[in-house]
């Protein structure tokens, strides 16, 4: 009975509220930044649009920030990645103005990929160099006026739990702008919504812990691999027992 239940919530209330918050949010971005300034239109309306749609799911939220994380200054945010509701977590309750670095096939999504261009969301495709460089130049013209990026190191979501090995495309962003580097544990989405599944499970708790920053000035390409290992120790101590 609480399988069907849980179905006929996710098909008949859950994604209708999906949909239409999506749709009407996207269309908010997208006039918001054509007529008015893209550091609010490009992020508030998302923001409480992640929020509907946690508490649509019925999510119990814990958020743990860091004081020495200011709300006016730029970062770089590295984050694991357990699922499509790392999204939503980020995006609605780490509470600091933040653009995406994300697949390049986000772009073809209806409504998201237009926002998300409009909005200033860095599009990538991996699988080649050159775009990759103009992917780094135009993260370095998206992070001002106390902007920041989050970027998830894996490049793609988890297949059972535990986090991949770190790519180093955001380590570059960051020491190239000399921007402090944020490591964040998400803890729970993967419990949400595992990859390769449409099946979701409603009412679990979802957590968010900010670390402290690591400063980059004075460091160079040379220094990455041990910012990678600095940042990845410090999300894996705030996970939670089963993802570790």
């Amino acid at each position: 009975m609480r399988v069907v239940a849980s179905f006929l919530y996710q098909w008949l209330i859950f994604t209708p509220i999906l949909v239409f918050a999506t749709i009407i949010t996207a269309v908010l971005v997208m006039c918001g930044c054509t007529i008015g300034k893209h550091k609010f239109w490009g992020y508030v309306p998302p923001k409480y649009w992640s929020k509907i749609v946690c508490r649509a799911a019925l999510c119990k939220i814990r958020v743990k920030p860091n004081a020495k994380v200011k709300p006016d200054e730029s970062y770089v945010f590295v984050a694991n990645h357990q699922g499509a509701f790392d999204i939503f977590l980020t995006y609605g309750y780490l509470n600091q103005n933040i653009k995406w670095v994300q697949k390049s096939e986000l772009r073809r999504l209806p409504f998201v990929g237009k926002a998300s261009e409009i909005a200033g969301h860095v599009f990538v495709d991996s699988s080649n160099t050159k775009t990759m460089l103009q992917t780094i130049q135009k993260a370095e013209e998206e992070l001002v006026e106390g902007v920041s990026m989050v970027i998830f190191p894996e490049g793609a979501r988890t297949l059972n739990a535990k986090m991949g090995r770190f790519r180093k495309g955001a380590y570059v962003i960051a020491t190239q702008m000399q921007l402090p580097i944020v490591p964040i544990t998400l803890n729970g989405p993967y419990n949400v919504l595992k990859r390769n599944t449409s099946t979701m499970h409603f009412g679990k708790t979802m957590e968010i812990i900010v670390h402290d920053p690591i400063e980059t000035k004075g460091l160079t390409t040379d220094d990455i691999p041990e910012l990678i290992e600095q940042s990845r120790s410090a999300i894996e101590s705030g996970l939670w027992a089963e993802f570790r």
